[in-house]
């Protein structure tokens, strides 16, 4: 989930609307997108929006189709496991260099990243799920501070993308988990401070598995 910027152009404001009515599932998997309707949706140009549908198929988000345009990126219980297994690879790797190279500073912004999805998981447990958006963008927050120490900018960015790519799928799902979600978030934040990467690692291999099968037990993937 890129950061907002106050002086970002037309082009990034359109990319990041789009990209975010596709991870929250405003605009549904295999969705057309229809150039027209689009340039009146996101108030842009048909120039911007090829621009932006072309930068969001190299993410995988969008397929660009040879004469018939753009639709969504279908979803599929394969890609769902393969991005699984693609998250939690650049994860754990970036996760052994964070946690030798993490400060006091590291430390304060995780343990405050923690904080803020607790509390929404505390409102999602209630019951409430006014709040989704908020309660993944803080998930996404926790999980890159996990990781914002690893000293590499590229790995941060890969893992950003492919995150949300999962984010996808959970949305799609509507995959909360509650309290063992909860409990592997205070978890992971616990083996960081103790800086136990083998712990944490073992512990985000159970998370994120037990996601995809939370997902999948929704059946609402095919």
């Amino acid at each position: 989930m890129p950061q907002v910027h106050i002086d970002e152009t037309i082009a990034e404001k359109s990319y990041r609307r789009i990209r975010a009515d596709i991870i929250f599932g405003r605009l549904v998997p295999g969705q057309k997108l229809k150039l027209d309707k689009l340039k009146i949706g996101y108030d842009t140009s048909i120039s911007t929006l090829r621009e932006v549908l072309n930068g969001l198929a190299a993410e995988g988000l969008v397929v660009a189709e040879e004469q018939k345009g753009f639709k969504v990126s279908p979803v599929s219980v394969a890609d769902l496991k393969e991005t699984a297994e693609l998250r939690l690879l650049l994860e754990t790797h970036a996760l052994d260099q964070s946690f030798v190279d993490g400060d006091v500073d590291w430390e304060a912004t995780l343990v405050a990243a923690h904080h803020k999805l607790a509390r929404m998981e505390q409102v999602m447990a209630s019951g409430d799920t006014s709040g989704t958006e908020d309660w993944k963008r803080y998930d996404w927050e926790f999980h890159q501070a996990l990781i914002a120490a690893c000293g590499s900018t590229l790995l941060m960015e890969t893992h950003s993308v492919i995150f949300d790519r999962y984010l996808r799928y959970q949305m799609i799902a509507l995959s909360y988990r509650g309290d063992v979600a909860a409990t592997e978030h205070q978890q992971l934040l616990d083996a960081a401070l103790r800086r136990d990467a083998e712990v944490a690692k073992g512990i985000l291999k159970q998370h994120i598995q037990g996601g995809v099968e939370h997902a999948l037990a929704r059946g609402k993937l095919t």
